[in-house]
């Protein structure tokens, strides 16, 4: 009967025991965390009273911003005065198509988030119907923005899901922002979606570009990977671009795609193409699973007197019958600072070879598909100040 009590006593002293070593982990864990989120820009989920109160700030500042307003698509399709066989436009508008948001999204941040206006989408087809993958922000292009998911079935037309947002910002390398979604199909049924994480800027990365003679970003740019086996759900993989090739901000994460937007091998393995940030260089990333990438530095774009290039909206091949014609759909500021788009003609035996420049161009950052016998990309810059829409545009494909 004693060892039976002593059992007792030890069992209830070790439950204590336990209790209390829990008690002084969770503690010290919240603090860890806490300081990972005011300092760290690593992919580390946190979730603490101080990543809340930085999203809640980065927030009430977007909603203060003016917001910008300073490219058209249609006044961009104008720019076409002539148009090749091999280019893509001009654009006209498919207004039977346009997706207007209704209402606000549950806020998983809990700081009173509000989107105002939708831009940069991303659209894909998948069993019959359109998956559109959209910006959501305070203020046209402003920060503190999340991603979010439509989805347009035939006879029935949009839904917002209900499960929105599929992105927002849960790390330290993306508390200010969330933006620009790119999504792929793979071969093996699975998607990818490529984003930017927006987050600030580090005494150490100050200290490290000044030692390189970068120029060091007013805030850093990442861009980062999601993969999901249904549209719905997407669990994040982390930074694709090492900071060491983006010199701390890069953009464009633009892989060629066929029509039905599958990725395509280039020369047997996957590309990407890098044209805004990493320290003013050109570079092209190289896969074989869309995952892990390298990184290599090519010249493949010049624009000569046309002006300054800003970034490659997207890439095309497999879309004529000369399946090895390919085209880079591009966002420029001419002499005057206008903003312009054109279009780069490659053959994938060179990728990094342009044989042709085009004016006039889609700026389809997202990707552009083809859908009912047309080329078909989305963009909401021409929606009026939260009015929260999405337009949808058209041009012919040329056989």
């Amino acid at each position: 009967m004693r060892g039976v009590r002593t059992l007792f006593y030890v069992t209830i002293i070790c439950l204590v025991i336990i209790v209390l070593t829990w008690t002084y982990i969770v503690k010290y864990s919240n603090v860890v965390l806490s300081r990972l989120s005011h300092n760290d820009t690593s992919g580390t989920e946190v979730m603490t009273t101080d990543y809340q109160r930085q999203l809640r700030h980065i927030y009430e500042a977007a909603v203060r911003s003016e917001g910008q307003n300073h490219i058209s698509m249609l006044d961009l399709s104008k720019q076409f005065k002539s148009c090749p066989d091999w280019c893509i436009g001009p654009i006209s508008l498919e207004a039977r198509l346009t997706f207007k948001k209704q209402g606000q999204w549950d806020d998983p941040g809990n700081i009173g988030w509000k989107s105002g206006s939708l831009f940069n989408p991303s659209v894909i087809e998948h069993d019959g119907k359109l998956f559109m993958y959209y910006r959501a922000a305070p203020q046209k292009e402003s920060l503190s923005s999340r991603i979010g998911l439509a989805v347009y079935t035939p006879g029935s037309g949009w839904e917002d899901y209900r499960d929105n947002p599929v992105i927002c910002s849960t790390t330290g390398d993306e508390v200010i922002s969330v933006e620009d979604p790119k999504v792929y199909a793979r071969d093996d049924g699975e998607f990818m979606m490529f984003y930017n994480g927006v987050s600030p800027v580090t005494d150490e990365m100050l200290a490290d570009c000044a030692a390189t003679g970068d120029e060091a970003p007013g805030v850093v740019c990442t861009i980062k990977a999601a993969i999901s086996s249904d549209l719905y759900m997407w669990e994040k993989i982390g930074p694709i671009v090492p900071a060491s090739i983006s010199r701390y901000w890069a953009k464009a994460a633009v892989i060629p795609r066929d029509p039905s937007g599958k990725p395509v091998r280039i020369n047997g393995r996957y590309m990407m193409y890098l044209s805004e940030g990493c320290g003013g260089r050109q570079y092209v990333g190289f896969s074989n699973n869309l995952v892990d990438w390298s990184f290599e530095q090519h010249t493949y774009l010049r624009i000569g007197d046309l002006g300054i290039l800003r970034e490659v909206a997207c890439a095309v091949t497999h879309y004529k019958s000369d399946d090895k014609l390919m085209l880079l759909d591009f966002f420029y500021q001419d002499k005057t600072g206008t903003p312009c788009a054109a279009q780069a003609k490659y053959s994938v035996d060179k990728p990094f070879d342009q044989l042709a420049i085009n004016k006039g161009g889609t700026l389809s950052w997202g990707g552009i598909i083809g859908y009912d016998g047309k080329w078909l990309f989305a963009q909401g810059w021409d929606a009026e100040p939260h009015s929260e829409e999405i337009f949808f545009y058209t041009a012919p494909i040329r056989k």
